[in-house]
């Protein structure tokens, strides 16, 4: 069909800018092409000031959900759950990202990923600008260790390490190098792709281990039980259940013994070795079962004893969700343990994908969790010593767990923690700090604009809103103080500064 001449004359294309909130805590420009007849008004293409982001309204817990597949929204606040509980935070943009694949690819993205893990960015430094020494100095462990979970492109290793270095808590206070207590992270590390019975048998031989809990003094002419007991009660089978008795206990430390290693008095504890002349090979009882039982034979009897599994679920399930699984879910997630040989992984996912982790009740980050966090969220680099003071004052630093029962996560916010949680952020933002006397800051600025430029900074985090009113709150407060020309510049400085270490220290980034 033939165009009439000038019909294409008779429609102009236009466009049109509005600002759109998606609900979770960001607001987008978005831009339409419209065509109209000539002679009609166009739109206006400046879309004006951009609004505060809607403050989020916090859900009410689910009561415990039958066990299943969670299938409800998967925006950005469920991946950002996802990141923070199975990772350490998202960087700018990668929840939004993470929430495009939908709740199963993302969490398998994270538990199943690609090829070897790299680390993105420049390399850790202490605060004079040099290597960390984390074999050597104090402290640079802790932050050899920070320092991957922030560069990491594979989060959820780190994660499940950081997990079974407080299931099997072993501290410097009780080992003769560092570099020991980092050989036993690579092998917590690697634990989360194999079996719960492997990674009990590592344990046990670990050279960390034998030293912390005295396997390495066990011998047949001196037993002692040490390791046995908290083996059974707080890695297999968990205290006060009738799962053992005290004479499992120096039973399993007969079988135990034959450990043994060298003392060197500049390097310490070396040449760890089994010797079958320490080892006690007369026949022992534990758990109702008689035999010639050595160190692996242990390992064995507690991981297929019958209340191993109902302790492993619960233990491994109360790191994701704070709230107990109804009955149904952990019998079956008990089923698929058992089904699967004891494989941690199936249970793990199956964890990252149930309601109850989605709609359950928040948890408080780990301090060291809430410390990669924020330096992710703000895109910096472990480049100063202070991590490693702040992460003991904050009640966490790695390596140097309290006890052999790992660290007490009902005390991660009390009121002789929380200081050094402040400290964090100070210490975070001070390459983000706004000078107030050298005349650098904006002349001008609305509260809106003050309060959006210092949520940016944080990739725009979900805010509950009573949090973000208050935010504004103390933004406007600021106006009515500049009485002076020369005031505005340094209280505009002071304001944003403030914003900045308020919305990092609020509930909203402390939470998970």
């Amino acid at each position: 069909m033939a165009v009439k001449a000038g019909k294409s004359t008779r429609f102009r294309s236009y466009s049109r800018q509005r600002w759109v909130d998606s609900g979770e805590g960001v607001v987008r420009l978005k831009t339409k092409v419209i065509r109209r007849r000539r002679g009609e008004k166009a739109p206006r293409k400046d879309p004006g000031p951009r609004p505060l982001p809607r403050p989020q309204i916090p859900r009410n817990p689910w009561k415990p959900q039958p066990f299943g597949t969670y299938h409800g929204e998967f925006g950005r606040l469920e991946a950002t759950r996802l990141l923070n509980r199975a990772g350490f935070g998202p960087r700018p943009g990668q929840a939004e990202q993470l929430a495009k694949m939908g709740m199963k690819k993302a969490v398998l993205s994270l538990t199943r990923p690609q090829g070897q893990a790299k680390l993105i960015g420049p390399e850790p430094v202490d605060g004079d600008g040099l290597p960390l020494a984390p074999f050597d100095s104090w402290g640079h462990d802790h932050l050899w260790w920070l320092d991957r979970m922030v560069r990491t492109d594979q989060p959820f290793r780190e994660r499940m390490a950081l997990v079974f270095h407080d299931w099997f808590a072993t501290s410097n206070s009780g080992v003769s190098q560092q570099r020991q207590m980092i050989d036993q992270y690579w092998t917590l590390r690697a634990g989360v792709n194999g079996t719960f019975d492997d990674l009990v048998v590592q344990i046990t031989k670990d050279p960390a281990m034998l030293q912390w809990l005295s396997g390495g003094d066990n011998t047949k002419w001196s037993p002692n039980e040490n390791y046995a007991r908290e083996l059974m009660e707080l890695f297999t089978l968990g205290a006060d259940r009738g799962a053992y008795t005290e004479d499992d206990i120096r039973e399993a430390a007969r079988a135990l013994t034959g450990w043994t290693y060298d003392w060197d008095d500049d390097l310490g504890a070396i040449n760890f070795r089994f010797d079958p002349e320490y080892h006690d090979d007369e026949t022992k009882k534990i758990f109702s079962s008689k035999g010639n039982w050595d160190w692996r034979d242990v390992c064995r009897l507690c991981v297929t004893h019958e209340l191993h599994a109902s302790f492993f679920v619960d233990k491994l399930w109360s790191y994701f969700v704070p709230a107990a699984p109804s009955k149904d879910t952990r019998q079956a997630l008990i089923r698929l343990y058992l089904k699967n040989d004891r494989e941690i992984l199936p249970v793990v996912e199956a964890i990252l994908m149930h309601p109850d982790f989605y709609r359950g009740p928040s948890m408080v980050k780990p301090p060291v969790v809430f410390n990669a966090s924020l330096l992710r969220a703000l895109k910096l680099p472990v480049n100063t010593d202070a991590w490693a003071w702040l992460g003991e004052g904050a009640g966490q630093q790695l390596f140097l767990p309290p006890n052999v029962a790992g660290w007490d996560d009902e005390r991660w916010l009390d009121t002789s923690t929380v200081r050094a949680r402040w400290l964090m952020v100070t210490y975070a933002l001070d390459s983000r700090h706004f000078e107030a006397w050298d005349d650098s800051y904006r002349e001008k600025e609305s509260v809106r604009e003050a309060v959006n430029r210092a949520l940016a900074a944080y990739g725009w985090p979900a805010l509950r809103s009573d949090h973000q009113n208050e935010l504004v709150s103390m933004a406007g407060r600021i106006s009515p103080y500049i009485q002076e020309d020369w005031q505005r510049r340094p209280y505009l400085a002071m304001r944003q500064n403030a914003l900045l270490q308020l919305i990092a220290s609020c509930p909203d980034f402390q939470l998970s």
